[in-house]
């Protein structure tokens, strides 16, 4: 991005003075998508080019599908904060943030719009085409922040952005009934969901224990991968869900 151009040709530029270098001069391997939680678009557009915000994105979705850049891509955002993924713990380094307005949970969720949805789709195609990101490195706010963040939220349509070739998705299993676990459990059983949430890429340590961490992976889990249900409790269609999706991963095999 230079003073006239944008990496993204569909955007608009509006720079935001809140960004840096990536650690190692390392390339971007990772999308990350956010909502701003904010009243309305133009306040948070507003704060993220504050410079006393010390906060950015690279890319501003507007509800109407218009894209603002604020950062270019070769620079490291400031959007992931305190975060971690398959043991990278400087999300803002490695990945590309994009920002979507969204008023979230604090305002009752509401739905995105198709026009929005539509440019994200785009934006995301065209920064993982030009960074060669795979599909799996397309993650929510929370999956790299799980308890700490809740963001894009469990209506994001994941499986909209799959089908036009986003992500990594499988089907989830139905909510239904069966065995499960929850904060307290502890055994082998509890070892296996959490060597399974951490081989797919969250931060969890292996112990045994359904602590609050992991019922926290587990809940971003649920909000990106099984919606139907946010909880925190290792259910049926839960595991089912995650096995499949290690099961669709190339090159690994569970």
């Amino acid at each position: 991005m230079t003073a006239r151009t944008c990496d993204f040709r569909g955007a608009r530029l509006l720079p935001s003075p809140n960004h840096g270098e990536r650690a190692g001069g390392r390339n971007p391997d990772m999308i990350l998508l956010h909502y701003t939680g904010m009243e309305t678009a133009a306040s948070a557009l507003d704060w993220l080019c504050r410079e006393e915000s010390q906060v950015s994105s690279h890319y501003f979705v507007h509800e109407d599908g218009r894209v603002d850049q604020l950062v270019a891509e070769e620079r490291r955002a400031w959007h992931a904060g305190k975060s971690s993924w398959k043991g990278e713990t400087d999300i803002n380094s490695c990945s590309i943030g994009i920002e979507i307005a969204n008023a979230g949970h604090p305002g009752g969720l509401p739905d995105f719009p198709e026009a929005q949805i539509e440019a994200v789709v785009e934006l995301c195609r065209d920064c993982g085409q030009r960074w060669s990101i795979a599909p799996e490195r397309v993650l929510a706010h929370s999956d790299v922040a799980p308890i700490r963040k809740v963001d894009p939220g469990e209506k994001f349509p994941w499986h909209v952005l799959h089908a036009k070739g986003v992500g990594h998705w499988v089907e989830p299993a139905p909510v239904g009934g069966g065995r499960f676990f929850q904060r307290g459990d502890r055994g082998q059983p509890v070892e296996a969901i959490q060597s399974l949430l951490s081989l797919y890429g969250y931060s969890i340590e292996v112990t045994g224990d359904f602590c609050e961490k992991t019922e926290g992976a587990v809940a971003a889990f649920q909000r990106h991968f099984r919606q139907a249900r946010v909880d925190g409790i290792a259910d049926v269609s839960t595991i089912d869900t995650l096995h499949r999706l290690l099961s669709a991963l190339p090159n690994l095999s569970v």
